[in-house]
């Protein structure tokens, strides 16, 4: 039995908790962890008991009288850490071992006490560890001496990221400067490629994937509302506050604008109808305090209903007790993002999970039942991976030389040679970056030595060094001294102007453009502000589904009439295109002497098809949401010219070179990317943005169908 493999300690604490036997994943991770010294990835859906399978064999089996922090919890969030303190704190309460935060808001005297007498665990996030390096590498080795064990909450959310490459970085550093190996155990509900999970740890080899294939009940329905503007429309707003009066509710949008405009008019339609209050939103620029009122009360409530409107922020493992449904308004970002926020539903008792999605055009409505499809195939994508991330070597190489207060240059590169989150990137390419760096003076040569340039310095000594992604720049949002959030500028930043936040309405009645800080009061309407939003991409396998389901005659029980109205008028549209084989073919739809292509193919292959035809002056703009582009030729011309196309990736690095000079914007996805030399400026956009390859074979391999006359 593996409960006999655990501590007496550890055993009481399950008799206290009065469980009645161990998860599938529980079981596996003890009897794994307790008896070897592997790295592992513990992957089960939401809600199955991954920390306790971490730390149940962790506890266990350490002896935490011995000196130094011997376990390293690692989290995506601030918020997630506190959440789990307590339920980490309470697995070691048996024990006597301490348990401290360590972030920028964590308290200052709990982390002053661990690096005085350095023991337990320690819950921290990747800007952390980078702020000790920069600022204060030595407790690096004085905390860590006898670190044995790293676990990576939710490492589905660094899997392919810039914060990622990161934290590889960040971890490599750590095993180099300190004397014993550490193991890592990586938790994740949603992983599309377990191979990448296991070289996530920087020894494939030596890492063991435990996968629980136990699946969750959902039930799912599909709603369609047509929206003719940029607001939700009223139909589908009242419809939803029927759907969702009497729950416990987390409804997801795809931006944080939509998200305050949901709460605020679900708020004003209860008001109408004599219905709760309890209508919020969670986003990043709502303030952390205002977030945690919302997580407390989401938490801590049994009996009275609430919905949040939310993003990215609640999609992850934060408890926030019983939710009996979530809401997606259109398609997702991703299918392992639906599935994940489907999975903060039913988390108690064993009950399904219940999921309402309301699709406001066509294309949203195909392209998440092509995602909902392939979820029921088992199929969840694979994170775009960047094998030679030079614009994290920029920052790293800065961070490297200001906690060092200079090092020699072959020492340099042999800390980077022994990274292996750099292990693709050739030595003639680190040189490279170090000889670039150098020339605009982020870095300078004094002696034997290199040390941080003067342009450098004003770099590295901003707080916002210890993170690797683009930060907003915000205005502070403020209501009788209280903070309420924050905003990105936008021209709807000006007295009298009313704006949504917080699930509130307000009026600006002062804005302090040299503070950043906006004043405002309570009003009666307004308009959601306008947030930046990243860059997302799209599977190729997702829009591949979208083109099966339209030539397929399936029909799709979860959806509701006007769901499979949509899509009677989609597949009629596409009819008249007779494509027999949709792997090898792709429509053209021929109207007004105009060609519109649509190529049904993820987002870095369609950016890559627009620039070959931008190149060879096809089309003049490109819509990659729905795959298509129209052009002003004939069919016989466009035919013509197709495998032509090939013959512009033999100098493809000159014309993106070209374009970068024309907008040099477009590497702004990239926060360090500026920093570095054009040639791989050009190299870091060919693996993040393009994918010219895929384009390639699309190109040789598929064949145009032409509608009908």
């Amino acid at each position: 039995m593996p409960i006999n493999l655990l501590s007496e300690p550890i055993r009481r604490y399950i008799r206290d908790k009065r469980w009645e036997e161990l998860r599938p994943i529980q079981a596996a991770a003890i009897k794994k962890i307790i008896s070897t010294d592997q790295n592992f990835i513990l992957a089960s859906r939401t809600a199955s008991g991954k920390t306790e399978a971490a730390f149940l064999p962790i506890l266990s089996k350490l002896n935490f009288r011995e000196h130094g922090v011997q376990v390293l919890y690692i989290s995506p969030l601030i918020a997630l850490i506190n959440d789990q303190f307590y339920r980490v704190e309470e697995l070691c309460k048996h024990l006597d071992i301490s348990v401290t935060k360590w972030h920028g808001e964590a308290s200052k005297a709990a982390k002053e006490a661990v690096v005085k007498q350095p023991n337990g665990i320690v819950l921290i996030t990747p800007e952390s560890i980078e702020a000790m390096f920069v600022n204060k590498p030595f407790n690096i080795l004085h905390l860590f001496s006898n670190l044995r064990y790293v676990v990576i909450d939710e490492i589905h959310s660094f899997i392919g990221t810039e914060r990622g490459i990161q934290l590889k970085s960040l971890l490599a550093r750590i095993q180099s400067t300190i004397p014993v190996p550490f193991s890592i155990i990586g938790l994740s509900a949603t992983i599309g490629d377990y191979r990448e999970a296991k070289r996530f740890t920087g020894n494939e080899a030596n890492t063991i994937v435990l996968l629980d294939r136990t699946k969750k009940e959902i039930n799912a329905k599909f709603k369609y509302f047509e929206a003719e503007g940029e607001e939700l429309p009223l139909a589908l707003l009242k419809d939803l506050y029927v759907e969702t009066k009497d729950d416990k509710v987390l409804i997801f949008p795809n931006n944080r604008g939509r998200a305050e405009e949901i709460a605020v008019k679900l708020r004003k339609i209860s008001d109408k109808v004599g219905g709760h209050s309890n209508y919020f939103s969670h986003h990043s620029s709502v303030d952390k305090e205002v977030r945690e009122h919302v997580e407390y009360f989401a938490k801590n409530n049994e009996r009275r209903s609430f919905c949040i409107a939310c993003t990215s922020t609640l999609e992850l493992g934060i408890d926030i007790g019983g939710v009996d449904e979530v809401v997606q308004i259109d398609a997702a970002n991703s299918i392992a993002s639906l599935i994940q926020r489907v999975g903060r539903s039913g988390r108690k008792n064993g009950m399904p999970s219940n999921l309402f999605l309301y699709a406001t055009n066509q294309w949203s409505l195909l392209q998440s039942i092509a995602c909902w499809e392939l979820y029921q195939e088992e199929f969840i994508e694979p994170p775009e991976i960047t094998e030679k991330p030079y614009d994290i070597l920029v920052h790293q190489i800065l961070s490297i030389l200001k906690g060092g207060n200079g090092i020699t240059h072959e020492r340099l590169l042999r800390e980077l040679s022994t990274n292996f989150a750099f292990s693709q990137i050739d030595t003639i390419e680190k040189e490279e970056v170090i000889s670039h760096l150098l020339s605009i003076d982020f870095i300078e040569k004094t002696g034997l030595e290199l040390i941080i340039g003067v342009e450098g310095e004003k770099i590295v000594n901003n707080k916002d060094f210890y993170s690797v992604f683009i930060s907003e720049p915000n205005f502070k949002v403020l209501h009788a001294g209280n903070r309420i959030g924050e905003i990105p500028f936008s021209p709807q930043i000006k007295e009298d102007e009313n704006i949504l936040l917080a699930a509130k309405i307000w009026k600006i009645k002062f804005v302090d453009f040299k503070a950043k800080k906006i004043e405002v009061v309570r009003a009666a309407d307004g308009r959601k502000p306008v947030f930046f939003s990243g860059h997302l991409t799209v599977h190729t396998k997702i829009r591949e589904k979208m083109l099966e389901i339209i030539y397929s005659t399936k029909q799709f029980s979860y959806l509701d009439e006007a769901c499979q109205q949509q899509i009677l008028e989609i597949r009629q549209e596409f009819m008249s295109c007779k494509i027999r084989n949709v792997e090898g073919e792709r429509p053209l739809l021929v109207t007004d002497k105009k060609v519109k292509f649509y190529s049904f193919t993820g987002t870095k292959t369609n950016q890559s098809l627009g620039l070959l035809f931008t190149v060879n002056g096809i089309i003049n703009n490109l819509d990659v949401y729905v795959s298509s582009f129209e052009m002003s030729i004939s069919v016989e011309e466009l035919q013509k010219k197709w495998l032509n196309l090939l013959l512009s990736l033999n100098n493809i690095d000159e014309h993106i070179e070209s374009l970068l000079k024309q907008n040099p914007s477009l590497i702004d996805f990239s926060k360090w990317a500026i920093y570095l030399p054009l040639k791989l400026q050009i190299g870091l956009l060919k693996q993040q943005y393009y994918d010219f390859n895929a384009a390639a074979q699309l190109v040789n391999f598929i064949k145009l169908v032409p509608n009908s006359e």
